[in-house]
């Protein structure tokens, strides 16, 4: 199964949580009103407000924040209208970017993303571009300090997931996104905590990319998530991980 580490590993590596905190409440907070505009206010039914519930926890958001927010999404305070909006690119060495966002001026999205994109050596495409190189998957992350690979293994898989593999220190469950909450309650059952878990669009084949070119596309990938608007991006790049100690 491709897609395993790549960015979404090399993001969790660098931390940037902490030294961009503000933002990323930005991003968390953008999710968490559309969440309950979409599916209801209410995390026991409805999952994506759950999971954007339990991230923004987990990030150490103050609960005054979180309550506002989903008040925002439901209408019982005002609030900006986001829209959901996906760009396709792509980056050094011809690798595809899929980007998401959330915007209320879809205008100056482009234009940002166009921007960070020309000045690192990437490009934008045209919808459905690169789209077609990705599924839709969950995928749950479990402390492989903290339990052993069998037990994880046995619980995913009873739940429903598709593969599990280890990274250092982590094991990533990937499952159909259909199964996603199935999957993580079920390794809950199990004894088992989850460090995070997230929907994301996983490449099927991957494109090495190392050296220089590596640099570069890191650079343009964080560019483009701090974008305010920008909530997750993925890349069906395989990223020399060598290249993060010269960036």
């Amino acid at each position: 199964m491709s897609g395993h580490s790549k960015w979404a590993t090399i993001k969790r590596k660098k931390a940037h949580v902490d030294a961009k905190r503000g933002a990323v409440f930005t991003k968390l907070i953008r999710e968490i009103t559309v969440a309950a505009r979409v599916g209801g206010g209410s995390p026991d039914f409805n999952p994506r407000l759950r999971l954007a519930v339990d991230t923004a926890k987990a990030a150490n958001m103050p609960a005054d924040n979180i309550e506002r927010a989903i008040k925002k999404g439901t209408g019982e305070l005002e609030g900006v209208h986001y829209e959901e909006v996906a760009y396709e690119g792509y980056g050094p060495g011809g690798v595809a970017i899929y980007i998401e966002t959330l915007t209320d001026n879809a205008n100056r999205t482009v234009a940002d993303i166009r921007h960070a994109l020309g000045r690192h050596g990437g490009s934008l495409g045209t919808t459905g571009s690169v789209a077609w190189q990705f599924d839709r998957k969950g995928q749950v992350v479990v402390d492989a300090a903290r339990y052993p690979e069998e037990a994880v293994f046995e619980a995913a898989i009873e739940a429903g997931a598709e593969d599990l593999v280890r990274q250092e220190d982590e094991f990533i469950v990937t499952c159909d996104y259909t199964v996603f909450n199935e999957v993580q309650e079920g390794i809950g059952r199990g004894g088992i905590e989850v460090s995070s878990a997230e929907l994301a669009w996983i490449a099927k084949n991957e494109i090495s990319v190392a050296g220089k070119e590596a640099e570069k596309l890191i650079r343009l990938l964080e560019a483009i998530e701090d974008l305010d608007d920008v909530q997750k991006v993925h890349t069906n790049a395989d990223i020399d991980e060598a290249a993060l100690a010269d960036v």
